[in-house]
Order: C-alpha cells, then sequence, then structure tokens
C-alpha cells in the first residue's frame, strides 16, 4: 500500500493542498480527476520526489510517463530503453509488447507522436520501479491514437499488475482505465469510487457535476 498523509504543498501564497491524505491499492489504476491547474501534476511531482513539500509519502521507486514522450534525441529507441534497462531481451520483449519491434533502431525524430508514446510506456514497465505515474499521457493524442494506446496500456498493466496513478481532466478517460476514480477540487477529494459494477453513465454525470460545482 502506498500513503500520502497530510501532504501540504503552497507556492508562495498559494495553497495547493493542505492535509491531503490518500492511499493506493497496489497492482491496481487510480484516476486523479480534477480541472486543469488543481494541482494533479504537483500531486505526482510530489510522489516523485520532484518537488518539495510537508506530510508524510511512502518511499516508492516510480517511473513516469509524462504529457510528452521526453526521449533522448540523439539515442535510437533501443538505446533510450537501454539507459533503463541494459538487459536486450527484456528491450525485446517491451518493444513487442508495445508493437514496436521494427523501430528499435529508429532514432526518436522518425516516429510518429504515438509511437514515441509508446516508447515511453515500454520504458515505464522496463523500470523496476513500484508504481507508474502518468501526466496525461494520452492528452495531445487524436481520439483514435488515444483509444489504442491507452488500451495498449491496460492489457501491458493487465499482465504485469504494476500500480499505477495517473491524472487526467478527462472524465471518459478515467472512467476507460481506472480501478478507482477520485475527483479533487480545490485540492480536497470531492468524490473517491471504485468503478467495477458501477452504472458508467451515471458515475460520468456524478463525476461530472462535482467537478463544475
Amino acid at each position: 500500500m502506498i500513503q500520502i498523509k497530510n501532504l501540504t504543498k503552497r507556492y508562495g501564497k498559494l495553497t495547493v493542498y493542505e492535509n491531503f491524505s490518500l492511499e493506493l491499492e497496489e497492482g491496481k489504476i487510480t484516476c486523479i480527476l480534477g480541472e486543469s491547474g488543481c494541482g494533479k501534476t504537483t500531486l505526482l511531482n510530489c510522489i516523485a520526489g520532484l518537488t518539495d513539500c510537508e506530510g508524510e509519502i511512502s518511499k516508492v521507486k516510480c517511473s513516469y510517463i509524462f504529457q510528452t514522450p521526453r526521449l533522448v534525441p540523439n539515442l535510437t529507441v533501443g538505446g533510450n530503453l537501454k539507459l533503463i534497462c541494459k538487459d536486450e531481451t527484456a528491450v525485446d520483449e517491451a518493444l513487442a509488447k508495445v508493437r514496436l519491434t521494427d523501430k528499435k533502431n529508429a532514432y526518436p525524430v522518425a516516429l510518429s507522436g504515438g509511437q514515441a508514446q509508446r516508447v515511453s510506456i515500454a520504458r515505464a514497465f522496463l523500470y523496476d520501479g513500484e508504481v507508474i505515474l502518468m501526466d496525461e499521457p494520452f492528452n495531445s493524442l487524436d481520439l483514435k491514437l488515444k483509444k489504442e494506446i491507452s488500451e495498449l496500456f491496460l492489457q501491458i498493466q493487465n499482465e504485469s499488475r504494476r500500480t499505477a496513478l495517473f491524472v487526467t481532466h478527462d472524465v471518459d478517460e478515467a472512467l476507460s482505465l481506472a480501478h478507482r476514480i477520485i475527483a479533487i477540487n480545490g485540492g480536497k477529494t470531492v468524490l473517491d469510487v471504485l468503478t467495477e459494477g458501477v452504472d458508467k453513465d451515471e458515475l460520468r454525470k456524478r463525476l461530472i457535476s462535482v467537478l463544475i460545482a
């Protein structure tokens, strides 16, 4: 179990979180859902240790899937993955899972946006971490690509049972990916719900209503 207790984060006079607490169930995908500017990325950065904060956060090894792939441009796809894992077989298996075996020797500039983001997904799963943090990783993709890559992510996560925390402002994306959705507003939880066995249309209405309240 990954625990966050009494997280407080301020930027000058702006308080983003005050005594915010959260527990993540291992092997599940949890979504933090909220409007732009509500502190979703800040929460991920606090967990990853990329920004200072107050409170208690479980020390865990994290991999991070950003909004943009952030690949090293002068390294091939295989070279980028070898920065994380030196095992050639593991790299080849990761590329096969994201259907990019034929791009192993290609450089990032030769990849489409969707292909580059698939490399970043492979990189995240290759890292021997306890949790994958995802900062709106499908935000820049068109609807067809978003569906394809999110389904691919789900398939790999189901096989690996890796714990994942992703943030988004997209209600439908949250409903399609998450086992649990936590809607936040003003740095506080306004709805915390499991998605399994729930009427998704009714839940969608509830989520929208609490976000715009």
